[in-house]
């Protein structure tokens, strides 16, 4: 064994982790000070010794470690084992040892426990000719502390740079950024401005060399030339974001109601292709040029953002794709009301986006007077529009035996539901653009001509609204409640929990006009389900034991059966012959574009079911191949992952390990703390360990609550906080409160007198 020297052991690992980096600068032409470096395991034979120390001339050296464990991509160990500069060549052996037992003290072991680290072994030591330095220091290419990659920092002091890194002093500073520009210098400084400028080069360019930022240690001899005496990775930036990156504002607002919680990839996955197909045919639908959707390519795969599992709107992407839409700049408040979020984006943010747009404000309001003449011609062929999406719905829905399908078939099933349905979701879309416009219209309308100071009339006037598909399941549960009512000691089987699902639908077999009104309800609504656009959430059809549940708890706390009629809210008294006949035709559309909406939605559950459905059975193909370990492990890819198997273009084989690990990762987002419902980010989303919630408003001091009236009336009763309706019971007549709720929820609506939800 013998000592190692740069142009000779470049790539030996006994190297350690200082020293592979110095030979590796050395090979690339760095100027660095000679250097050996003495192996863990080898002896110091003082004679050898000599001759080495002798080689690389000089009168002073330094002796350094080299852990293997040392300077590494996650931990340094920086002044952690022992250094020695000025060493005279008598002393290099004492010192040398000194560095080895160094990796023994109780400092050492303190920093491995912290980090979960096994002890270190002795280090290879490096022994160094020692520069006479004029002026020495360190300097980073990126700043650790703003963490602006484009900003290089630099500490400087007279002399070696022992006191500097030591912590002793903390020298003069300078900041230089990648055009060369000085935006911090001290005044009577020990460096000139083109020392600076050599010094942060450097830095820069051993960042380039290694592909990552740098905390280099340099010194300036007497003669004025620039030696670089280590690099090593800066740690602590890989968790600091960069303040130059583009600012992104993720939301919830509106669309955790859709996906509440944590989501699984796969899920997340479709969503993100959906909403990228089905805007960008709203563009279309808009009239949005041609050239313009294509210059925004890039932006609708954008539109959502998923953090620590859960989803989020990328509300920079949403406002670019507004930005396309005609009347943008002239109508921007009333279009972040259509989107549901709390607050709009940052003003300059927004002004980015519109000057990228490339529209004046102009031309974009003539725009938007063509588009309304389009709109007017889009609302009067409105109602065919829907017809003909209904057809082509029922067509591409049409039954099939998804069991008896092969994989190809079921990825071509996929693939023809996505050209037939997702790539043309036009109807929905400006069915959903008028309901949005109208609904507007009509609380404006209240306000101004009805005198609604609350801004609650809209929300009265529209909550009979007939026609409702969705109004139907509680209708058809509370009628099953009252045949099980009727038949002794069956509300109690059904409510019973501890009874299997199995022995209660055995049970309703005997009761055939319950057990036939049961089976049209799964027929009918068995998709629908809780968080029923995850496709990982198991619809009615997949178990029905919390329906059953209900309707047994339901028939046990049935009331006498009394017609009362519902009370509707009487339109306000316009006076004026014309406000009156403009307020009716609004709050009639309004009216008509809702049921629409609504039902269109229900359509949509369809979609999602028989999507669910294929998914399922590929999961199934794939652990029958040996491909997953269960059927279920599907939700943890992504939806093109999987295609890929069938169209032979996968890229890993090894599906079980890419999900398992997967699956791993979203259950600590569901042990972990769930992110803001609003928060910004630069740069990637991984640099972000935590983020601060927004500034919490004052709240009143009084125990009163307020919020938005959505339907009329007044209702004491108890109430029943739920925060997850799988195997809640409500009494009837309580008061439901919830943080949201989706169509799920409708096996607890027959029994509440009243309904809180806080989004």
């Amino acid at each position: 064994m013998d000592f190692l020297f740069p142009d000779r052991h470049a790539a030996d690992p006994r190297l350690g982790g200082k020293g592979a980096a110095l030979a590796q600068l050395h090979d690339a032409g760095f100027a660095i000070p000679d250097w050996f470096a003495v192996p863990a395991e080898l002896g110091c034979d003082k004679a050898t010794l000599d001759a080495m120390v002798a080689r690389l001339g000089g009168s002073l050296f330094a002796v350094r470690s080299s852990g293997t464990m040392e300077d590494g991509s996650e931990d340094s160990f920086a002044g952690q084992f022992e250094s020695y500069l000025d060493v005279p060549p008598e002393q290099v052996a004492w010192r040398i040892s000194s560095v080895r037992e160094s990796a023994t003290s109780e400092g050492i072991l303190a920093y491995c426990r912290e980090r979960y680290l096994p002890a270190p072994p002795w280090p290879t030591v490096l022994v160094q000719r020692m520069v006479a330095a004029r002026s020495a220091g360190v300097a980073f290419s990126a700043d650790p502390v703003s963490g602006n990659r484009g900003l290089s920092v630099i500490a400087a002091v007279q002399g070696t740079g022992e006191k500097l890194v030591s912590g002793e002093t903390d020298g003069e500073t300078w900041a230089v950024t990648r055009d060369a520009k000085i935006p911090v210098k001290p005044e009577n400084s020990i460096l000139s401005e083109s020392e600076a400028l050599d010094v942060a080069n450097l830095a820069v360019a051993c960042e380039r060399h290694f592909g990552r930022p740098q905390d280099i240690e340099w010194a300036i001899d007497g003669q004025g030339k620039l030696w670089l005496l280590q690099s090593r990775p800066i740690t602590t930036l890989g968790n600091i974001p960069d303040p130059n990156d583009p600012l992104r504002v993720w939301d919830n607002s509106n669309i955790a109601e859709s996906y509440g919680g944590v989501t699984t990839p796969l899920t997340f996955s479709f969503a993100r292709r959906i909403y990228e197909h089905v805007y960008r045919e709203f563009c279309k639908l808009m009239s949005v040029p041609h050239d313009r959707i294509e210059r925004a390519d890039d932006v609708f795969p954008q539109m959502l953002g998923l953090i620590r599992g859960r989803t989020y709107y990328n509300l920079a992407s949403w406002y670019r794709v507004l930005a396309l839409l005609p009347g943008f700049q002239v109508n921007r408040a009333f279009m972040e009301q259509m989107m549901g979020v709390r607050e709009p984006l940052p003003a300059a943010l927004v002004e980015t986006i519109i000057a990228e747009s490339k529209t004046g404000k102009f031309s974009d309001t003539l725009a938007l007077v063509r588009t309304c003449f389009g709109l007017v011609s889009q609302l009067r062929g409105l109602k065919k529009q829907i017809a003909r999406f209904q057809e082509r719905l029922d067509r591409a829905l049409a039954p099939v035996d998804l069991q008896a399908m092969h994989g190809d078939a079921l990825v071509a099933h996929y693939r023809d539901l996505e050209r037939q349905l997702l790539r043309k979701w036009d109807a929905p879309l400006v069915n959903d653009f008028f309901a949005m416009i109208f609904y507007g219209v009509l609380r404006g309308l209240c306000k101004k001509w009805a005198g609604d100071v609350d801004g609650t009339l809209q929300n009265d006037l529209l909550a009979n609204t007939g026609g409702i598909i969705s109004a139907e399941p509680p209708k058809r549960i509370l009628a099953m409640a009252r045949l099980v009512a009727g038949v002794p000691g069956l509300s109690a089987l059904l409510a019973d929990r501890a009874v299997t699902q199995r022995e209660k639908r055995k049970e309703l077999k005997s009761h055939p006009e319950l057990d036939a009104a049961f089976e049209d309800y799964l027929a009918q609504f068995g998709d629908r389900c809780l968080e029923e656009l995850k496709l990982e959430s198991p619809t009615v059809k997949d178990d029905a034991s919390t329906l059953l549940c209900s309707i047994g708890t339901l028939a046990g706390n049935l009331k006498p059966e009394v017609d009362e009629p519902r009370a509707e809210k009487a339109a306000p008294k316009i006076w004026n012959p014309l406000k009156k006949l403009v307020f009716s035709r609004v709050l009639s559309q309004t009216r008509e574009r809702i049921r629409c909406r609504e039902n269109l939605r229900f359509e949509r559950t369809r979609l999602f079911g028989r999507v669910r459905g294929i998914l399922r059975e590929l999961g199934k193909r794939l652990n029958a191949d040996g491909r997953l370990d269960h059927p279920d492990d599907v939700f943890y890819l992504e939806l093109a992952e999987i295609f890929d198997v069938w169209e032979g273009t996968e890229t890993t084989r090894d599906l079980a390990t890419l999900s398992l690990q997967r699956r791993i990762e979203f259950q600590e987002y569901h042990r972990g703390q769930a992110p803001p419902d609003r928060f910004e980010t630069r740069g990637p989303v991984h640099r972000y360990e935590q983020w601060e919630r927004p500034a919490e408003q004052a709240t009143d001091s009084s125990d009163e609550i307020k919020g938005v009236g959505a339907c009329p009336g007044i209702v004491r009763g108890k109430v029943r906080v739920v925060l997850d309706p799988r195997g809640a019971t409500l009494q009837q007549g309580e008061i439901l409160v919830a943080r949201q709720t989706d169509p799920g929820w409708v096996v607890l609506f027959p029994s509440a007198s009243g309904l809180l939800v806080e989004r």
